[in-house]
């Protein structure tokens, strides 16, 4: 999810699943003002939701700009005949899935 998308869910007052674990994150002076300013944008928001889902926009950009690894089978071949090999998770999508699935 992109950053735009965000807020558009933000203005719709969009709510997700929780998880049960609970984080406690301090912020630097700036980030905390940041996230000041936008609660006080988006009032319906509370702070932790806020930073809730600008966490997970983030995380999802960061494993999206993650580079590709190929693995070892192939899977198909590309119209010039060359071999394409299936693509491999990347570590963060392998952990994600055990956490999931706990």
């Amino acid at each position: 999810m992109k950053i735009r998308q965000l807020v558009q869910q933000w203005e719709q007052n969009a709510t997700g699943r929780l998880s049960s674990t609970p984080y406690q994150v301090h912020l630097d002076l700036d980030a905390a003002a940041r996230l000041a300013a936008l609660n006080h944008m988006y009032p319906k928001r509370r702070p932790e939701e806020l930073l809730a889902e600008l966490l997970a926009a983030a995380l999802e950009d960061l494993e999206a700009s993650l580079p590709y690894v190929q693995g070892t089978q192939v899977v198909a071949t590309d119209e010039e005949g060359n071999p394409v090999y299936e693509d491999v998770e990347p570590a963060i999508g392998k952990a994600e899935n055990l956490f999931k699935a706990a």
